[in-house]
């Protein structure tokens, strides 16, 4: 009975500190488009002039990068989570609001990497849907709101919120011992960013999949007017 009460406290600890992380990086965290480009032209070579022109390079490039990228979000977590780590439960709610802006900056790299940005409502709407797929989310039912982006994405944190802290509660009750919390906290949050970089990164992929497909089909169509080759 006490270790319920102690989890359901936990819980709404966590959904509470998820929810307020999430709603902090949607209006601080932003990774910058133009000096992501240049990034990934500069340090990995990428012959891109545009996001639009990584449908045009090799998918497994692509993809090796991803999963550079989501390494990188995880030493990231880990490194925050062995400090804060060291509170216990008393820094759950600081150490969420960075391990929230940590995730929500890896999203953002897969997004731009994939081919897609977010710089109108409607792609911020999608950088959201692709974060709640993250989360294990299904968001269906929402999708004909997503022109409305400050009433869609609030609701789409929320149940990021609930569904992070029904996931996790289990697994962070061992916070509530400061002495091993340091190196639980680096341990889970490393998983974290590695569990929703990973579903993040399968739902880019897939999305830019059916871009290249639909390219690909358009480059085959003849242009209006154009002879037939076949036979009469």
């Amino acid at each position: 009975m006490v270790g319920e009460a102690r989890k359901s406290w936990l819980r709404r600890r966590v959904e509470k500190a998820m929810l307020r992380g999430f709603h902090r990086a949607y209006e601080t965290v932003k990774v910058d488009p133009g000096h992501f480009l240049l990034q990934l032209r500069a340090a990995y070579g990428l012959p891109i002039n545009s996001f639009q022109g990584v449908f045009s390079v090799e998918l497994s490039q692509i993809d090796d990068l991803a999963a550079g990228i989501i390494r990188s979000g995880m030493k990231a977590a880990a490194a925050e989570g062995a400090g804060l780590g060291l509170g216990g439960v008393v820094t759950i709610v600081p150490d969420l609001s960075i391990l929230a802006g940590i995730t929500l900056r890896t999203i953002q790299k897969l997004s731009l990497l994939y081919g897609f940005e977010y710089s109108t409502d409607e792609e911020t709407a999608e950088l959201w849907v692709a974060a709640a797929s993250a989360a294990g989310v299904d968001i269906s039912r929402e999708l004909l709101e997503k022109e409305v982006v400050n009433r869609f994405v609030p609701r789409v944190i929320q149940r990021i919120a609930v569904q992070a802290s029904a996931d996790v509660v289990e697994k962070w009750s061992g916070r509530l011992i400061p002495v091993a919390s340091s190196f639980i906290g680096a341990i889970l949050n490393y998983y974290f960013v590695r569990a929703w970089g990973e579903r993040a990164r399968a739902h880019f992929r897939r999305r830019h999949l059916e871009v290249r497909e639909k390219l690909a089909h358009r480059a085959v169509l003849p242009a209006p007017g154009t002879p037939s080759l076949l036979p009469s």
